[in-house]
């Protein structure tokens, strides 16, 4: 299960109900932010989320409206007195952004905080035992992008009938059946794994694509997602304004979730100069299972 909350959702300039980009994923006992725009520390405190066990960072590139939030949120996990180690997972070039704004304040090579710097190559990125996070490279103007796929890994639960029937009792039997190892009863029969547990679950997919130029090269990694959170700045109208920004219109972005069977489509970094109502009606035309995100929305898959 993944669990996410919106902390940001506007392009680079903010709105009265809108904060800069940030997005929250709960899974299992792992909380990730992917970008941490100006502000989103007080949006973790609005939200009810908070800081607690937050250690890990993940950034879609360097531009200013994703990474200005990082010396605040650093100062107050350092006033919070946070041994915990916060590693933050970027392309080299975002790093140097990151590393470069922190010196400015702290001096080189300093930080407030612990802090662990991963340069992100596409593929593996975190092994978190039930689900893994990879990384893929996001066509973005002149920036080293990365977008982020979260995928659980397939689970079989043991099946509580054939457990008595066979008369297994409660205990570490039961979660070595479950970790897919034989047990030995008291008795001395020994128990297969395949005859307790059930079909394995289906897995759960979440892609997060930040700032986009183009969906080419997308449809592979995005396909079969349970939900697609990418960006949608522009409306098709406005095409050519998008390419010289380097951005995505919101129809782009849901004929990608129709031509690649995603479930749902989630679009953020949203722009003032149009309504959610016509971002939402282009998008539908395509895709009619989209919303727009708000900020404090909240999504479980």
């Amino acid at each position: 299960m993944f669990a996410l909350t919106f902390l940001g959702t506007s392009a680079s300039v903010p709105s009265a109900e809108r904060n800069h980009p940030g997005l929250l994923v709960e899974a299992g006992s792992h909380r990730i932010l992917v970008d941490c725009g100006e502000g989103t520390q007080r949006q973790l405190l609005r939200s009810g989320a908070g800081f607690r066990r937050l250690d890990r960072l993940l950034l879609t590139h360097g531009h200013f409206d994703h990474v200005l939030g990082i010396p605040g949120l650093f100062s107050t996990l350092r006033l919070r007195q946070s041994a915990e180690v916060m590693t933050i997972h970027a392309s080299p070039a975002t790093l140097e952004v990151v590393v470069g704004m922190l010196a400015g304040l702290w001096g080189e090579g300093r930080a407030p905080i612990p802090l662990e710097l991963v340069p992100l190559t596409p593929g593996q990125v975190i092994d978190g035992g039930k689900f893994i996070i990879a990384c893929f490279p996001v066509r973005h103007r002149d920036t080293d992008s990365f977008g982020f796929s979260f995928e659980s890994r397939a689970r079989r639960h043991l099946l509580p009938d054939r457990l008595a029937a066979l008369g297994v009792p409660d205990g570490p039997l039961r979660k070595e059946l479950a970790e897919g190892r034989p047990a030995t009863l008291a008795d001395g029969r020994t128990i297969d794994p395949e005859g307790v547990l059930g079909p394995p679950e289906r897995r759960r997919k979440l892609v997060i694509v930040g700032d986009a130029e183009t969906t080419e090269g997308l449809a592979e990694l995005v396909r079969g997602a349970d939900v697609l959170v990418i960006e949608a700045t522009f409306l098709d109208r406005d095409a050519a304004i998008a390419r010289d920004y380097g951005h995505l219109t919101a129809g782009e972005a849901a004929a990608l979730a129709a031509m690649c069977d995603v479930k749902q489509l989630v679009l953020t970094h949203i722009s003032g100069r149009y309504t959610d109502e016509d971002l939402l009606a282009e998008a539908k035309k395509a895709f009619p299972n989209s919303r727009i995100a708000m900020d404090f929305d909240h999504i479980v898959i």
